[in-house]
């Protein structure tokens, strides 16, 4: 018995030794694949000079599309992208609240409303990516904003149910038993107590998805989903680079000032 406890445990060892080798092979033979699998026929003869003219774009931003008054000019159109980042997020955190609860483990017993369902339901919208979803919408409703809020509000609903969902199953319960064990109905340990103590994460998650809901409306505009995407992908096209380099310089503005006032709204809510 104290031979064979030996051996297992020798072996235990080794394996445990050398597992890290097995790793780096099984990881090596993966970037050995997919680095075969690439096809690179080389640059273009015309490479040198585009990748110049993209840089002395860049470099020479078209200050006077940042506001000439037609309403479509940089400022306006980065308006509008934050209008359709904002109502799309308004609108998904809203709706997500009760695919939150249908998703949340312990909150419901019968058999449709069970947890598992909800969070596939979750995972099957959030399988749409936001672009593809704004070129469905495209199609539906016309090229625009319309169709970059429903694109916007529809991804965001089976992240934020997500999110919205571990905040409820994480959330501290002593203050619902205290309720009831005073007495308290079901309507009142929800509304003294379930509700307040999840808001803060709800508002703090929802702040967070909206930084990335900003990023994501600068991209649908690409897709003609409205926003500032849409002369971006125009001046790409057309190689007009002192446009696309003040549309950049506008996108990383922005991005940079919600995401630095939404951390500190988050540092005070949480």
């Amino acid at each position: 018995m104290m031979t064979t406890t030996l051996i297992e445990k020798s072996h235990r060892t080794l394996w445990q030794r050398w597992n890290w080798l097995i790793w780096v092979v099984v990881i090596g033979g993966l970037y050995y694949w997919t680095v075969n699998g690439l096809k690179f026929t080389g640059l273009q003869e015309s490479a040198g000079t585009v990748s110049r003219s993209i840089a002395a774009g860049l470099a020479h931003p078209q200050w006077s599309y940042v506001y000439d008054g037609t309403g479509e000019d940089l400022t306006s159109l980065i308006l509008q992208t934050l209008a359709i980042a904002f109502l799309g997020t308004i609108v998904s955190a809203v709706i997500s609240v009760p695919f939150a609860f249908w998703a949340a483990r312990g909150t419901h017993e019968r058999f449709f409303l069970r947890s598992g369902s909800g969070k596939v339901v979750l995972t099957l919208i959030r399988t749409f990516p936001e672009i593809v979803l704004a070129i469905m919408f495209i199609k539906a409703v016309g090229p625009g904003s319309y169709a970059g809020v429903l694109a916007v509000s529809i991804h965001s609903i089976g992240m934020l149910g997500k999110l919205f969902s571990e905040a409820i199953e994480n959330m501290d319960r002593g203050s619902e038993e205290a309720i009831v064990s005073a007495g308290g109905r079901a309507g009142q340990v929800f509304a003294l107590a379930t509700v307040p103590t999840i808001m803060p994460e709800f508002f703090s998650y929802t702040l967070y998805r909206f930084e990335i809901a900003v990023r994501s409306a600068s991209i649908l505009g690409m897709v003609g989903a409205g926003g500032i995407g849409t002369p971006m992908i125009f001046a790409i096209q057309t190689r007009n680079w002192p446009k696309v380099g003040i549309i950049l310089l506008g996108i990383v503005l922005m991005v940079l000032l919600i995401d630095t006032l939404s951390e500190q709204l988050r540092k005070r809510l949480i």
